[in-house]
């Protein structure tokens, strides 16, 4: 008989992957197209600029690992993304991440890391390309 962490246990893991990406491509649609409303001047970075390509990879990856297509992949790059994010914006501005606006940029990149080393659980298109 099945118990109940072996049960949820791949479907919370669906729900991390889901609201963490809904909430990971708000802030690359907020930088490509202003919405949400996004404190952009001249309607957001130029394209093919540093800035402009974290948005398209927010965005893009957001939307991938929203519905769990090619999960550990994307959550491997967005992770790295994270990684080099903090480290060039947040990291030269003090050590500690609440200090320095980074703490959200440390989470991301930690819950993407564990999501690609755990995959994308129970409710993604990765699993049923493979059921």
């Amino acid at each position: 008989m099945p118990t109940f962490p072996t049960v949820w246990a791949p479907r919370a893991l669906s729900v991390l992957r889901i609201v963490a990406a809904l909430m990971f491509m708000e802030h690359g649609l907020g930088k490509l197209f202003g919405f949400p409303a996004w404190p952009t001047p001249n309607g957001g970075p130029a394209m093919f600029t540093l800035l402009w390509l974290a948005g398209a990879i927010e965005a893009l990856g957001g939307l991938l690992l929203t519905v769990g297509l090619f999960t550990r992949c994307v959550a491997f790059v967005l992770s790295g993304e994270m990684a080099v994010g903090y480290f060039m914006s947040h990291a030269p501005r003090s050590f500690f991440p609440l200090l320095n606006g980074g703490d959200a940029a440390v989470l991301y990149c930690f819950v993407f890391l564990y999501i690609f080393v755990a995959g994308g659980g129970a409710w993604s298109v990765d699993r049923a390309r493979n059921a």
